[in-house]
C-alpha cells in the first residue's frame, strides 16, 4: 500500500525504560547512526499495523531479547521536541516496565550491546533518553 499526503508527517517511535529490582535501566548501545556506539533507552519506529505499546514491546524484545506484556507498560510521557532525532522529525511515546525479578539481556537487532546501568550513574544517552529518564524519576518520586 501507497500513502500520499499533501503535507508532511512526523514518525511516530516507542522508547522502554526497563527497571530491574535493583533500580538499574537496561540499555542498548546502538550499532548503527545516529548516535553510533552511544547508549539509549530501547525503542525504534511504530509500524503501520501496531500500537504504540506493541512498538515498545516489539522494539524492547529485538533489541534486548526481553519480553514483557503491553499491560505492564506505563506511559512515562509524550516527547516531540524539534530536532529530538536527527533523521527527521519524530515523536515518541516513553514507556516503562518494572521488572519483578533480574533477567539478562541480549543485543539483537540495531544494538551491538546490553547492560545495566545504576539509575543514579547512567552514561551519556542518545536523543533526548535522559529527558525521559528525568520525567520518569520524577513521577516516580
Amino acid at each position: 500500500m501507497s500513502y500520499v499526503y499533501e503535507y508532511p508527517r512526523p514518525a511516530l517511535t516507542a522508547d522502554c525504560l526497563v527497571v530491574n529490582p535493583q533500580d538499574e535501566v537496561l540499555l542498548v548501545r546502538r550499532g548503527g547512526q545516529p548516535y553510533k556506539g552511544c547508549w539509549a533507552l530501547p525503542g525504534g519506529f511504530m509500524e503501520m499495523d501496531e500500537t504504540l505499546e506493541e512498538c515498545a514491546v516489539r522494539e524492547l524484545h529485538e533489541e534486548t531479547g526481553v519480553v514483557v506484556e503491553p499491560r505492564q507498560l506505563q506511559l512515562v510521557g509524550v516527547f516531540s521536541t524539534v530536532g529530538r532525532d536527527p533523521r527527521g522529525r519524530t515523536v515518541s511515546a516513553a514507556y516503562a516496565v518494572r521488572l519483578q525479578q533480574m533477567v539478562q539481556g541480549q543485543a539483537g537487532d540495531d544494538a551491538d550491546a546490553v547492560k545495566w546501568w545504576p539509575i543514579s550513574n547512567l552514561p551519556q544517552l542518545a536523543f533526548d533518553h535522559q529527558e525521559i529518564v528525568e520525567t520518569f524519576l520524577h513521577r516516580v518520586q
